[in-house]
């Protein structure tokens, strides 16, 4: 298996890209307008781009749809809710076929209801959903609940499970469910209510914790 996080400008975007094997298919996920900046790994891995990914809607992860279709002819695959032109929608247990590999597809609404993350092996795409030692923005009522329960589903994956984020948001570019459930403040919150007043009161908290 092969797996490149792709420093995707923005807002410190990652992007990435998963491969079975050198010289066989690849996805991409959230790939960004400037191809420049991952151009290079498919003809390294001499691999041919089957899907684009696209974990949700927000423009700085949709934005590169185009560039990437145009260069590379894969099937832009997203969320069956998202209001995007998808060559395949998904949802919650669907699998795409990537060669020796497979996607296996979560859905996980709550910073976007057209949110999904995406499992291959031992590793976990999780878009704008789980950060290291954070998560995405919602507000504090409904999308904060499905978020809360979007993130119970994915604490159920195995603690050895490679978390591959959205942003490098962190203080590492990349972590493991086991180490989020030990560490990230709002994973070892016991339930929902001390989970939505820990987002109500993040800034202070931050501040008490020296979290930046």
């Amino acid at each position: 298996m092969i797996l490149h996080q792709i420093d995707a400008g923005g807002d410190r975007n990652f992007a990435y890209l998963i491969a079975d094997k050198i010289g066989g298919v690849a996805a991409l996920f959230d790939p960004p307008p400037d191809i420049a900046r991952y151009a290079d790994l498919i003809p390294r891995e001499r691999v041919r781009v089957e899907y684009i990914v696209i974990t949700h809607g927000h423009n700085d992860h949709c934005w590169g749809i185009n560039a990437a279709r145009e260069a590379f002819n894969g099937k832009v695959v997203g969320h069956s809710s998202m209001h995007l032109d998808l060559d395949l929608k998904v949802d919650e247990g669907d699998t795409l076929p990537l060669g020796d590999l497979a996607l296996d597809i979560l859905y996980t609404p709550g910073h976007t209801d057209d949110h999904i993350c995406v499992v291959c092996g031992n590793n976990v795409i999780t878009g704008d959903v789980l950060f290291v030692g954070k998560v995405g923005g919602t507000d504090l009522g409904p999308g904060a609940k499905k978020e809360w329960e979007s993130l119970q589903k994915l604490i159920r994956l195995p603690d050895d499970t490679a978390v591959w984020p959205g942003h490098n948001y962190g203080v590492a570019v990349s972590s493991t469910i086991g180490h989020e459930k030990k560490t990230n403040p709002f994973l070892i919150q016991p339930n929902f209510d001390r989970f939505v007043h820990l987002k109500a009161n993040w800034l202070d908290y931050k501040k008490q914790h020296g979290i930046k």
